[in-house]
């Protein structure tokens, strides 16, 4: 409707079209590779703002009526336009956070670790927690001394750390990996019970190693949050949202607090990114009304709710149909029963919210897909629910369908297959890899939208380095030479698709964002390169000029030679 308004408003003023004397640009880009992900004009040079939204996209020449005295003209020399990403599955807080705790993010092993948090030991008072978060054992060069299944125990940790508290998070959120001190603050002992949907690591003679896989986390978490330090996260995370070229967000999983608090900083104008919030689980959803469209001037929107069917496939917690390759007997874990996730999902259809479920094995796929199914069944007026099922990792043929069928999204995450694939085989054996890991193509060729993210922080935030790999199926090295499991390759205007317009239909904005055409808000990007023609070996040397969200100019490079003209 906000888009409908606009462009009758709007599209006036176009060249070509508008009255003369027709009010001017606020700003115009020019000389310009613009990619508008518009199919009525997927190309253009300039662009022409008024405000907050786009006026008119076109040639130079046409955009030189909409030029008066106060309109300010940047010359692109010859840098890409395209719209602003939008990241469909990140944790903003998780950003901020994971730049103010301990980084073991790309460490070589766990002795890199246990420095680390040695080095934050020494700067802490007694008793003072120490959070961390990206260790990841499966990129280490070597195995942890004393490992148990592959996971490192907590006693390297505990040496260097007997007077404080350590959790220690492992990249994809879903195991944590604690110091003899959290245990003993938590009253952690060999006769603790496992949480279901959760698993305690214990070693030969029975004592919990430290490692705490899903629902089992939730026994030694530390206290939450000062106010001041997560709104200093959330600063951060907005920041670099901005310089990475990120202008909308989905936050997948926002407490009723985190929700009050950007209801409270939409309010006052001090969201820097749009946000669209998902409601952490059934209780959230409840705790809330009908859904917010819009708020704070188009930029938060809470009108999901996200639930949790499994863990992580690095954590052998993702729940499949069939046992693990590296550890018979393990299925996985469910961390929500099905009768749960059926309540929530009835919920939400009734209340006029969409749902998101993160599911990565194919057994939670399955269960979610038959939740879904059931739940749209029986409310046959929700015509258009447009459902999720988050990271849709690992997918039995039969079900690869049904995607597209039911109109089910998949939030997905090109950078995970570049990131997990290398060790992928081992957890899964090469048939169920080649069956529907990752199976971007066989989704989007079944009839399926796909929505792209990066899971941040749990990967990298930055949409190029995703882009990358959603196209070429390497690593940053260029391994392997072709890529993993080439045929599902996306071209580069579908991985564009998938971070700009689809993302925006998934969260009902398609027509308000996600393209750059007349009517629609001004988020946009500025780049060095021209992604949709580079050589793939080029694509990670991009940079990221400027970024502009509702016609302001948010982030500009102070490279010396980048900037807006």
């Amino acid at each position: 409707m906000l888009r409908t308004l606009l462009s009758a408003a709007l599209l006036a003023s176009v060249p070509g079209t508008h009255a003369p004397g027709a009010e001017p640009a606020d700003l115009v880009l020019r000389n310009a590779v613009v990619h508008t992900m518009d199919a009525a004009r997927p190309r253009a040079e300039a662009i022409a703002i008024r405000g907050s939204h786009i006026l008119a996209v076109g040639s130079d020449e046409d955009m030189e009526s909409l030029v008066g005295p106060e309109t300010r003209v940047r010359d692109l020399a010859g840098h890409s336009v395209v719209p602003g990403f939008d990241d469909s599955h990140a944790h903003l807080l998780g950003i901020g956070f994971a730049r103010l705790d301990v980084d073991l993010v790309g460490t070589v092993d766990y002795a890199e670790v246990v420095e680390r948090v040695a080095a934050a030991a020494r700067q802490r008072e007694p008793g003072e927690w120490i959070r961390g978060r990206g260790w990841h054992e499966e990129k280490w060069t070597r195995s942890a001394p004393g490992a148990v299944r592959g996971f490192p125990t907590h006693v390297a940790l505990s040496r260097v750390s007997p007077d404080n508290p350590v959790v220690l998070t492992r990249a994809d959120g879903h195991a944590v990996l604690v110091n003899a001190k959290a245990m003993e603050v938590m009253g952690i002992t060999r006769q603790t019970p496992t949480p279901e949907g959760g698993e305690i690591i214990h070693d030969a003679e029975g004592n919990p190693t430290g490692l705490f896989v899903d629902n089992a986390t939730g026994l030694v978490r530390p206290g939450p949050r000062t106010d001041t330090e997560t709104r200093r996260a959330l600063r951060l995370a907005m920041e670099e949202c901005l310089e990475k070229g990120v202008t909308s967000l989905t936050d997948a999983g926002a407490t009723v607090k985190i929700l009050d608090l950007y209801r409270a900083l939409a309010s006052r104008g001090e969201l820097r990114i749009r946000v669209y919030a998902m409601a952490a689980g059934l209780e959230t959803l409840q705790a809330l009304g009908a859904p917010e469209v819009g708020l704070g001037g188009g930029f938060l929107t809470i009108r999901s709710v996200k639930a949790f069917a499994d863990g992580a496939l690095g954590s052998r917690g993702a729940a499949l149909l069939e046992p693990y390759a590296d550890d018979p007997g393990n299925r996985g874990l469910l961390v929500t029963p099905a009768e749960r996730l059926l309540e929530t999902a009835r919920e939400a259809l009734r209340r006029g919210f969409q749902m998101g479920t993160h599911a990565i094995g194919d057994r939670a796929n399955r269960i979610v897909l038959d939740v879904y199914e059931q739940a749209m069944a029986e409310h046959p007026g929700a015509t258009d629910p447009r459902f999720r099922i988050e990271h849709a990792q690992i997918l039995d043929e039969k079900d690869i369908p049904r995607f597209g069928r039911l109109g089910v999204l998949a939030a997905m995450q090109g950078i995970h297959c570049t990131s997990d694939r290398p060790w992928a085989s081992q957890r899964l054996g090469p048939a169920r890899v080649a069956e529907g890991a990752y199976a971007w193509r066989k989704l989007l060729e079944t009839g399926a939208r796909v929505l792209n993210g990066t899971d941040a922080p749990v990967e990298d935030l930055s949409p190029l380095e995703n882009f990358y790999a959603t196209v070429t199926r390497q690593d940053p090295s260029g391994q392997p030479p072709g890529g993993f499991d080439p045929d599902q390759r996306l071209t580069r205007e579908e991985a564009l698709r998938t971070m700009t317009l689809e993302p925006a239909y998934g969260g009902f904005e398609e027509n308000e964002k996600g393209s750059i055409e007349p009517g629609k808000v001004a988020d946009l990007v500025v780049l060095s390169q021209d992604i949709l023609s580079v050589p793939d070996d080029a694509l990670l040397k991009t940079r990221v000029l400027a970024t502009i969200v509702d016609g302001r100019i948010r982030y500009e490079s102070p490279h010396p030679a980048a900037g807006l003209r």
